[in-house]
């Protein structure tokens, strides 16, 4: 205790209590204010396991000190001391939760960013815009501990410009040289564009400068060095003002010349905090999701990142164009590739404006008996038979492209309907059925579930390491321990043998639709190409979009035109063989043939039991140390392994479309050179000959060759994660050698305090589960909230 005194230093006296008594109100404060988003039933639960993983890191950290001042003057460190010391260190700083991003993913005017702002209680936060294109780049909003609200405006770097600069003047100087006057009607969007960027970022004329003497050129606006501008207000509506024109898409005047914010092009992101919401939890970031993509490369590539980061996806679309429209349609099946590619769990259209109904028209159109008394009534009516009809054909697309037991698929709770004008200015619809507290709901259950699972991981693998710590003072070697250890050697390495060969015959379900897909792609390829080489005005305007496509090596992204991809649209025909089967084999659940997480997960219990059976057959039962450490560590090892897959996944999904477009790379760089009478048809010959080229020589086999290929490099990265983290584990519980042994601090108050805190887990999640039951009680009795009027 006298060490412990001399470390925290001496208590305050009596007379000095006010002054350590307004720190600790102002600190519990600051906790409460972290659960202001939370209802008191849900508050409760959060900061019970705040509290579990708070007190866990302290004991942690002082085992750690103990630790580290036990062996602080040897000359050298046993190597299990050294693991052991490693491991605390690492939980030590182990994030407290990683964000929850939930991506609004929509076209243009759907209602992005004015759902946003109606979830976070802030009316023209962001930029709204009914008729034309508002927020241009990717916004996120969180919510945090500072105390004013802020902005981070990144920029691109100075290489990123210049990258983009170079494909601008090349596509504007390129239509020059069409040897046939362009008129000003008929450009397309991508050198209208180009056009707008450059002379919003050096001024009128700068469309008729060379790329080199744009470099020399000054740009209008200050670009400051860090490549980040950082805004910062009060109060929501003074930062709204700064921070809108750097979101907002910029016009011109009358006049033609570009308006305020000249540094605009450069911007790549925007990341806005909001002071601590009573509406949106800390750890949530929402993020407003451009529809298409971008011209520029690292935007491109931030774009389909961003997409692939989110866990939850939420497709946005207005009520007047969720039937039949082509953008629509884009956005769901770009988003069906993120639950593939990236960590995508969870997928739900959001219908906005859902108050818009024109009465007689629905009347007439209705085919219902029953009378409908007022707009309300069939505002609801409506809304209800979209959920109904939306999550049929939402669900019937999903299980085209997922496996059947898919957690997604299971959710009732596919389809919103919300609107924000009657949030803000109710006249037909009660708060609630405008869904945005649904929606507000369904984000803490997300982060709450998401707290309660990173707590429980967290304290059991802390008491592992705290059990483990406090059996090195105290441990019984037995004289055959070094044959119990080399037979739980030999049996690790053949259930490993058995891990790969399980994994061989996973990945093994992909080849026959692999090769389906390749036979189906060679088969149609032609008629995709020309689908996507054929616009319906012809080759007006289109030969400088094409253009801008084979700058972009197949790909050209706009902010008002779909989304043009064609390595991806002549290798769609493997993916809709191979989606259902790649879903299944990277998704959880029970062990199939076809499941990966699954066979590591039996790998894990079948080595945990073994040590357990080993335990208590050959003397363990004296150094039950050694048997908790082994299962923990053997959970934390392979534990580690899912977030190494889910990151290779996105690689492997995508090496069909990336191979497919570096084969095609000469054929594009030809094409892009064209210029000239008759470019446009010229461009579309050489496309078409260079694809027809390379599948004759085989295209189509090596993208295959290539997946396959990314396969096996997963399965050999297991494998080897798997050998070398566990066998250092059993070398290290090892007596041969300096092993883990040697006489350390006494940890035994610290093991003591971990044991209860892992105790406590199960009360912590009973609780939970008793506050919810009374909580659902309370409000089936309670009344329901009044129905506005209109008067």
């Amino acid at each position: 205790m006298e060490d412990m005194e001399d470390f925290v230093g001496p208590g305050p006296h009596s007379g000095d209590d006010d002054v350590f008594k307004e720190p600790m109100r102002k600190r519990r404060r600051s906790l409460d204010q972290r659960f202001r988003a939370f209802p008191p039933v849900e508050q409760s639960a959060f900061k019970e396991y705040e509290k579990l993983e708070s007190r866990t890191r302290r004991v942690l950290s002082n085992t750690y000190q103990k630790l580290i001042q036990s062996v602080f003057l040897d000359d050298s460190i046993p190597n299990g001391v050294k693991y052991l010391i490693n491991r605390l260190l690492a939980l030590i700083e182990k994030p407290s939760l990683d964000p929850i991003y939930i991506g609004l993913f929509g076209s243009t005017g759907a209602g992005k960013s004015s759902l946003i702002n109606a979830i976070i209680q802030q009316a023209m936060f962001l930029p709204v815009s009914g008729e034309s294109i508002c927020t241009s780049c990717i916004v996120q909003v969180s919510s945090g501990c500072c105390e004013q609200y802020e902005a981070k405006i990144h920029l691109l770097s100075d290489q990123e410009w210049k990258e983009e600069l170079k494909n601008l003047t090349k596509l504007l100087h390129r239509t020059e040289d069409l040897g046939e006057e362009v008129d000003t009607w008929d450009r397309d969007d991508a050198v209208e564009e180009a056009i707008w960027k450059l002379q919003m970022f050096y001024g009128n004329g700068a469309e008729r400068k060379s790329y080199e003497e744009l470099l020399r050129a000054k740009p209008k606006g200050k670009i400051p060095t860090s490549r980040i501008i950082t805004l910062k207000a009060e109060e929501a509506e003074e930062l709204s003002v700064k921070l809108d024109p750097y979101i907002r898409t910029q016009r011109r005047d009358l006049a033609g010349e570009p308006t305020e914010t000249q540094i605009w092009p450069l911007i790549k992101h925007v990341e806005v905090t909001l002071p601590r919401s009573e509406l949106i939890p800390e750890g949530v970031v929402l993020v407003d999701i451009p529809g298409t993509g971008d011209f520029n490369n690292k935007r491109d590539e931030m774009w389909k990142k961003t997409i692939d980061k989110c866990s939850v996806i939420w497709v946005i679309s207005d009520i007047e164009r969720i039937s039949g429209g082509r953008a629509h349609e884009d956005l769901l099946n770009e988003s069906i590739k993120a639950c593939q590619r990236g960590f995508c769990r969870d997928i739900a259209l959001v219908v906005t404006k859902t108050d818009k109904l024109h009465l007689p028209e629905y009347l007439r159109e209705r085919k219902v008996r029953n009378a409908i008394s007022s707009q309300r009534e069939a505002v609801l009516e409506r809304n209800d038979l979209i959920k109904l009809q939306r999550s049929r054909i939402l669900k019937e697309k999903l299980k085209r492209k997922l496996p059947t037991d898919s957690k997604v698929l299971k959710t009732s709770d596919l389809v919103y309907t919300v609107s924000a004008q009657e949030y803000w200015q109710p006249a037909l619809l009660t708060e609630e059925e405008t869904e945005i507290p649904r929606l507000r709901g369904y984000i803490r259950k997300r982060l709450l579930d998401k707290k309660k699972r990173m707590v429980t991981k967290y304290v059991t693998e802390a008491f592992g390491l705290l059990l483990l710590t406090d059996s090195f003072n105290c441990m019984e070697h037995l004289p055959n321990e070094y044959l119990h250890m080399s037979g739980l050697r030999r049996f690790v390495e053949e259930k490993i043998q058995l891990l790969e060969k399980a994994i061989d015959q996973c990945f093994a379900h992909i080849e026959q639709p692999l090769q389906e897909g390749v036979r189906n792609a060679r088969t149609s390829y032609r008629r995709i190409l020309g689908a996507c080489l054929v616009r319906s005005r012809g080759n007006q305007g289109f030969h400088q979009t094409l253009k801008a496509v084979c700058l972009k090596n197949g790909i050209y992204a706009s902010r008002t035109l779909a989304r043009i991809d064609l390595n991806e649209a002549i290798t769609q025909p493997i993916y809709d063989q191979i989606d259902p089967v790649f879903g299944g084999i990277f998704r959880a659940g029970k062990p199939t043939g076809s499941t990966l997480l699954p066979h590591i997960e039996v790998f894990k219990h079948t080595l945990q039991e073994k040590m357990m059976e080993m335990g208590v057959r050959n003397g363990w039962k004296y150094d039950s140390y050694k048997k908790s450490f082994l299962i923990q560590e053997i959970s934390a090892i392979l534990g580690g392994l899912e977030d190494y897959i889910f990151r290779k996944k996105r690689k492997i999904y995508e090496s069909l479309t990336t191979s497919v477009q570096n084969d095609l790379k000469p054929c594009y760089e030809e094409a892009a050179q064209i210029t000239g009478k008759k470019a446009c048809e010229r461009m579309k010959d050489v496309i078409r000959r260079g694809v027809d080229r390379q599948v004759a020589e085989g295209m189509f086999e090596r993208a295959q060759e290539r997946m396959q290929h990314q396969f096996q490099q997963l399965k050999n990265g297991i494998s080897e994660k798997v050998k070398g983290s566990i066998t250092t584990m059993l070398t290290l519980a090892s007596s041969q050698g300096d092993g883990l042994y040697k006489e350390l601090a006494d940890v035994k108050s610290e093991y003591k305090e971990m044991e209860k805190l892992h105790r406590s887990l199960r009360e912590v999640a009973e609780n939970a589960v008793l506050r919810r039951g009374m909580q659902d009680f309370l409000l089936k009795m309670s009344p329901s909230k009044a129905v506005p009027h209109k008067e």
